[in-house]
């Protein structure tokens, strides 16, 4: 859940991404999909790599990220 601060911020976010977590590190209303560009609202936020600190914007997105790397989900 995003606190009243992160709510009212523009322009783009940056996050620090943990196993089912994520921390605001720069308020703003959105992040980047990594491998689309288009820009995800924080609130709608539900997929990304801690490992990578990445965020995407779909499954497929996740898909298309781990082939292009050589791995398979899992």
């Amino acid at each position: 859940m995003l606190g009243r601060f992160e709510r009212k911020a523009s322009g783009e976010a940056t996050v620090e991404y943990g196993d089912g977590t994520m921390r605001i590190v720069k308020p703003g209303s959105f992040v980047r999909c990594a491998v689309t560009g288009e820009p995800i609202a924080l609130d709608s936020l539900r997929y990304w790599s801690a490992e990578l600190q990445e965020a995407y914007i779909t499954p497929e997105a996740v898909m298309k990220r781990l082939a292009g790397l050589g791995r398979s989900p899992g």
